[in-house]
């Protein structure tokens, strides 16, 4: 297994339309209410609201999410907690578009009395209430969203929602040079007709056609779709030398299909995303996926990491971003210490600066300590980098290229540090 870092940057960021990307997840349902911040009210205790998918289509994100919470709160409260209180945690069901229940969700956490919430994973999930969070005062922070539309119109301004994932700008870039690198000349797409799939498929294709690589076929499918057959009959006309499968749990009726028209991974070199990256040991014949890759946003879950997660959830297969969930949480509480309260509105300014131009350091114990002797910081943590512009969004990430083994399970490649 080869583990190294490369370091790229993006020239220019294409203006994107008025789409919302799921970063894993879709749908564009909008049942929020009116936006605007409000000014939230201190009671003493920072209280963490976790919005991440119990159930659903991104279901198999929620252990290492709800870990990496759950991790960051012990962490701190060995540590001392905030304000000298303990950190609260209280959970909720994201759910998914389809369920729709993260409003009602919303409510519980914010009738709890949560300062920042963190989520939702999917970003078709977080518009449908991110204006009743920040319109409560409250912090949202996302972990896992990658939508374009977070950057752009009503949200480009700051304003209470944060995340530690990038942009998909940065996750199409990436993949669009690793299939070139790969030496693909003729990739066939096949994706989610939803603003995730659709997005994503766009960047890739842009990014194929600037090197002088073909699109051979870009082909969508339904998001509820019962049936695959046209459309991957339709990827194995086009004859390609790579499919990029841009998907959700739907990948294990997929695959087989794409095997049986003759397209599958042991016939034209496969590549996932961040929706798709998962463990498909029990769900998939043995050697099926082999030399299979695929894009995850985040750095690595480094061995100490792992093993500190699997002490809160022991049963954790899955690592996907429990780094930016763990450091939702830390960010916030460094936030709030700097601060002197816990009200939402005012960790929120406080937040940015805790990521960038100070002193570098990479736990929430030595980043208190400094922030209690007057020192500004620069915290690095368990994702990568962060550095959080003014939008709220980081301005430098790490990129993960894994790659599938005989037994479904996926191991790191390399790591691309990139800088939007």
């Amino acid at each position: 297994m080869k583990r190294s870092t490369r370091t790229m940057r993006l020239a220019s960021i294409a203006a994107a339309s008025a789409l919302v990307l799921a970063a894993c997840g879709g749908g564009d349902d909008d049942d929020s209410d009116d936006g605007g911040s409000a000014s939230s009210e201190a009671d003493g205790v920072l209280t963490i609201g976790s919005l991440l998918p119990q159930t659903g289509s991104l279901a198999f994100l929620g252990p290492p999410e709800f870990a990496g919470v759950d991790l960051a709160v012990n962490e701190i409260n060995e540590a001392g907690g905030v304000l000298g209180e303990d950190v609260v945690h209280v959970k909720g069901d994201s759910g998914d578009t389809d369920s729709g229940i993260a409003p009602d969700e919303t409510d519980k956490l914010l009738d709890a009395g949560s300062d920042v919430i963190v989520g939702a994973a999917a970003s078709g999930v977080s518009m449908t209430v991110i204006d009743k969070i920040m319109g409560s005062g409250t912090v949202m922070f996302s972990p896992a969203n990658t939508s374009t539309d977070f950057d752009e119109g009503d949200y480009a301004e700051p304003d209470l929602y944060f995340r530690t994932a990038p942009s998909d700008v940065l996750q199409g870039a990436v993949l669009s040079n690793l299939l070139i690198q790969d030496g693909k000349q003729n990739v066939a797409i096949l994706a989610r007709q939803d603003s995730y799939g659709e997005t994503l498929a766009e960047e890739v294709g842009n990014g194929l056609e600037a090197a002088g690589s073909n699109v051979a076929a870009t082909v969508f499918y339904g998001e509820n779709a019962q049936s695959y057959d046209s459309q991957v009959q339709e990827v194995a006309q086009a004859d390609p030398d790579a499919v990029l499968l841009i998907a959700f749990e739907e990948t294990k009726t997929i695959i087989p299909q794409l095997v049986q028209a003759g397209v599958g991974p042991q016939d034209a070199d496969t590549y996932f995303v961040d929706g798709n990256m998962a463990d498909y040991s029990g769900d998939l014949d043995d050697g099926i996926l082999e030399g299979t890759k695929g894009t995850l946003p985040g750095a690595e879950a480094a061995g100490d990491f792992r093993d500190r997660l699997l002490e809160v959830d022991p049963d954790l297969k899955d690592f996907t971003y429990a780094g930016e969930s763990y450091d939702a949480v830390v960010v916030s509480a460094l936030a709030a210490i700097a601060a002197d309260t816990d009200a939402g509105d005012a960790i929120a300014e406080e937040i940015p600066g805790i990521t960038r131009d100070g002193e570098k350091c990479t736990t929430f114990a030595d980043c208190k300590d400094l922030l209690e002797a007057g020192e500004e910081i620069d915290y690095d943590g368990a994702s990568g980098p962060i550095e959080l512009g003014e939008t709220g969004s980081p301005t430098s990430a790490s990129i993960g290229i894994y790659e599938y083994k005989s037994d479904n399970t996926y191991e790191a490649v390399e790591y691309i540090e990139g800088t939007i």
